[in-house]
C-alpha cells in the first residue's frame, strides 16, 4: 500500500511530466509558426526561463501565459542568438559531409560540439542573469558548459540515453516530450551551477547585504 507521501510524490512527478510535455508542445508550435528561423530562439528562451524559475525556485505559474510572456520578453535578442547557433551548426555540418580532408572534418566536429554546448546553456544564462547583448551570454554559456564539464557530459549522456530508450521502445513519448528532455537535463545542471555561483558570490562579497541595497533585476521574472 502506498502512503500519503508516496501518492504526493507520484502526483508531483506526474505534474512535472505534464509541464515538460506541455512546454515541448508550446516550443514545437511556436517554432513551427515562426518558420523555425523566427521561432526557435525565442521559443527556446521561453522554455529555459520557465524551467529556471521552476527548478531553482519552485515557481510553477500557468504554463501557457508564462511561456507567451517569456517568448515576447526578449524576442529579437533570442532570435539573433538562435540565428547564430543555427548558422554555425549548418556550416559545421556542411563542412563535415562535403570536405574530404580528415583534419578539417575533425575540426568541424569539434566546432559542432562547441555549438551544442553554447546552445544548451545560452538561453538559461539569458534567463537567469542580467548579461546584455548577444556575445556575453554566448561567452558565459561556454564558460559554464566547459567549466562544469562533468555535469555537461552527464547531462548529454542522460539525454542521449533517454532519447534512445524512447525511440526504441516508446516513440510516442519522444514526440510528446521532445525538447523537454534536454531542457530538463540542462535545468538540473544550471540549478546546481547557478546556486553554487550565488553562494560563492555571497561568501566572497566584502560587504554583507545592506538594508538599503537595491535588488538586481531578474530578467526571468518578467512583468507581473
Amino acid at each position: 500500500m502506498f502512503s500519503v507521501e508516496g501518492f504526493m510524490r507520484v502526483n508531483t512527478f506526474l505534474q512535472g511530466a505534464y509541464r515538460l510535455a506541455y512546454l515541448n508542445i508550446l516550443w514545437l508550435a511556436t517554432t513551427v509558426l515562426g518558420l523555425v528561423v523566427f521561432g526557435i530562439g525565442p521559443a527556446s528562451y521561453a522554455v529555459a526561463a520557465y524551467v529556471d524559475r521552476w527548478f531553482r525556485f519552485g515557481e510553477t505559474p500557468p504554463v501557457t501565459r508564462t511561456f507567451i510572456a517569456h517568448f515576447r520578453e526578449q524576442y529579437w535578442r533570442a532570435a539573433v542568438v538562435g540565428w547564430i547557433l543555427v548558422l554555425a551548426a549548418a556550416i559545421a555540418v556542411t563542412n563535415v559531409f562535403t570536405l574530404t580532408v580528415w583534419a578539417v572534418q575533425f575540426a568541424n566536429v569539434l566546432a559542432l560540439l562547441v555549438v551544442a554546448v553554447a546552445a544548451a546553456y545560452v538561453f538559461p544564462v539569458m534567463a537567469a542573469t542580467d548579461l546584455r547583448g548577444v556575445g556575453r551570454p554566448l561567452a558565459a554559456a561556454l564558460m559554464i558548459g566547459f567549466g562544469s564539464l562533468p555535469w555537461t557530459i552527464t547531462a548529454m549522456a542522460a539525454v542521449a540515453a533517454a532519447v534512445w530508450l524512447a525511440a526504441s521502445f516508446a516513440l510516442p513519448l519522444l514526440v510528446l516530450f521532445g525538447y523537454g528532455i534536454p531542457a530538463a537535463a540542462i535545468g538540473f545542471v544550471t540549478r546546481t551551477v547557478f546556486t553554487q555561483l550565488v553562494g560563492e558570490a555571497a561568501l566572497t562579497s566584502p560587504l554583507g547585504p545592506r538594508d538599503d541595497a537595491r535588488p538586481v533585476p531578474h530578467p526571468a521574472r518578467g512583468k507581473r
